[in-house]
This record gives C-alpha cells, sequence and structure tokens, in this order.
C-alpha cells in the first residue's frame, strides 16, 4: 500500500474513531480493570475542558502514551500548548505536565513487553511522555 492511500485509510479510521468509538470508549476508559485511559485537557483556542480516550501506560516517572495517528491529533496539540494534562487510569487522576514527543526507540525501553509488541505492529512511530506532577 502506498504512503498516500496508507494516510487515507489512517484519516478514515481516526474520524471513525473520533466521532463513533471515541463516544462509546469514554462510558469505560479510565475505569479500574479497563485498558483504556482517559486524558482531560484544556481547549488551545476555546478554553473548554475536553476529554479524550487513550492508551496510557504508567511509567516510572510518568506515562507514555502512543500517538497512531501522528502528532497532530487535536488533543496533543492542546496538551503542548498548556503543557498540563489528567490522566485518568485505573480509576485514578494522575495531574501530568511537561509533554515531550518521542520516537518508539526511546519509548520502548520504558513500555511493558506486551504493548512494546502491539504498538511495533501497528507501526506507531511517535509517543509522547508525559511527567506525574508532584
Amino acid at each position: 500500500m502506498s504512503g498516500k492511500a496508507r494516510n487515507s485509510v489512517k484519516d478514515a479510521v481516526r474520524t471513525f474513531n473520533k466521532f463513533v468509538l471515541n463516544p462509546v470508549m469514554m462510558h469505560l476508559a479510565g475505569r479500574k480493570n479497563w485498558y483504556a485511559s482517559v486524558i482531560r485537557h484544556t481547549g488551545r483556542r476555546t478554553g473548554k475542558t475536553y476529554a479524550t480516550p487513550v492508551v496510557a501506560e504508567q511509567v516510572a516517572s510518568g506515562f507514555v502514551v502512543p500517538l497512531p495517528y501522528g502528532t497532530g491529533v487535536d488533543w496533543l496539540r492542546n496538551m503542548m500548548t498548556a503543557g498540563k494534562a489528567t490522566i485518568v487510569t485505573q480509576g485514578k487522576a494522575y495531574d501530568v505536565i511537561e509533554p515531550e514527543i518521542i520516537d518508539a526507540a526511546d519509548a520502548g525501553p520504558l513500555l511493558s513487553d506486551r504493548r512494546r509488541r502491539v504498538f511495533a505492529r501497528l507501526r506507531v512511530k511517535d509517543f509522547v511522555k508525559f511527567r506525574a506532577s508532584a
């Protein structure tokens, strides 16, 4: 599949997820014993609070979140502008700061073996690392 066709498919999946799957996922995301977390962030133009389901892996210094749709997603742009957000995972809320975009090579050693294999199979190239706020 060509790069252009792959991007077209990725854009279609992202749109479907944003308007169909994400609203459904929000009923479970962030709850104990569920794989998906919620990131609460503030709109960079509106100032409104938004919630987006993500896969967040807790690491020693904070969290790592894969970016399967790249670095141009709204929640990440909002978070990069604000410099902070809240991640709700396993029923607990964590304030996170200092977002840093990292590549798969840097994220790999931080992730569990299972998640590293899944993200490699999905060809996730970019991740964002957050530091947990004290």
